[in-house]
C-alpha cells in the first residue's frame, strides 16, 4: 500500500472518529409507557396538585463518549393533561391556562447538554408553551442503559426544571404560591 493511500485512510479514520456521528440516536418509548411528564403546583399555597401529559413523542441523540453533543426534542399534547379531575381538567385546558384549542402543542429543543462529568448534566433548551417561547434549564441524571430482552439498546435519563406561568403568558391568579410550576420528565429511550 502506497503511503499516500495509508495517510489518506488513517485520516478519514480519524475524521470518523472525532465526528459526532457515532453518537447513538434514541425514540422516546412512550407507546410502551416507559417515560412521563408530570408536574406539580402549589394550590393556593395550602396542598400540591400533580398531573401530567399523557400523550407526547420525542427523540433523543446520545454519545457517552461525547455527551457535550447531545441533543433531545420533545412534543406535548396539551390537550392530554390529566390532573386526574375532569372538571379541572376541562378547566386547565381552557384560555384560562393551556388554551389547547389555541395551542394544542407544546414542544422542547435543547441547544446545549454540559455533562457534569458525574452522571449529573445541565440541559438548555427552548420551550414553547402556550404560543411563547423561553429558554429553560433541566438539572439531568443519568439513570442507566443497556440491552433490553427484546434485542434492543435503551438509555435512560430523567430531569427537572421549573417554570413561571407568567413567563409563558398563563396570567390566571390563584396567589403567589402558585406561580411556579416544577416540571419532571422521566425518558427511556430505544436506539434506532
Amino acid at each position: 500500500m502506497n503511503t499516500l493511500l495509508k495517510t489518506s485512510l488513517a485520516l478519514g479514520g480519524l475524521v470518523l472518529a472525532s465526528s459526532p456521528l457515532y453518537a447513538a440516536d434514541y425514540v422516546i418509548d412512550t407507546k410502551g409507557a416507559h417515560a412521563t411528564i408530570e408536574f406539580r403546583i402549589q394550590h393556593l399555597g395550602y396542598s400540591w396538585l400533580n398531573g401530567r401529559f399523557n400523550k407526547f413523542e420525542g427523540q433523543f441523540s446520545y454519545d457517552e463518549a461525547q455527551p457535550n453533543n447531545s441533543t433531545v426534542s420533545v412534543e406535548i399534547d396539551t390537550t392530554s393533561i390529566d390532573s386526574n379531575h375532569a372538571e379541572r381538567d376541562k378547566h386547565l385546558r381552557s384560555g384560562d391556562f393551556l388554551d389547547v384549542s389555541e395551542f394544542p402543542k407544546a414542544k422542547f429543543v435543547s441547544t446545549q447538554y454540559s455533562d457534569n462529568g458525574d452522571g449529573t448534566a445541565s440541559l438548555a433548551g427552548d420551550l414553547t408553551l402556550h404560543g411563547v417561547t423561553k429558554p429553560v434549564v433541566l438539572a439531568v441524571s443519568k439513570i442507566g442503559q443497556g440491552d433490553d430482552p427484546w434485542g434492543g439498546f435503551r438509555a435512560g435519563f430523567e430531569g427537572s426544571t421549573e417554570i413561571k406561568l407568567k413567563d409563558f403568558g398563563i396570567n390566571y391568579n390563584l396567589g403567589p404560591a402558585s406561580e411556579t410550576v416544577y416540571l419532571n420528565l422521566s425518558v427511556e429511550g430505544i436506539r434506532q
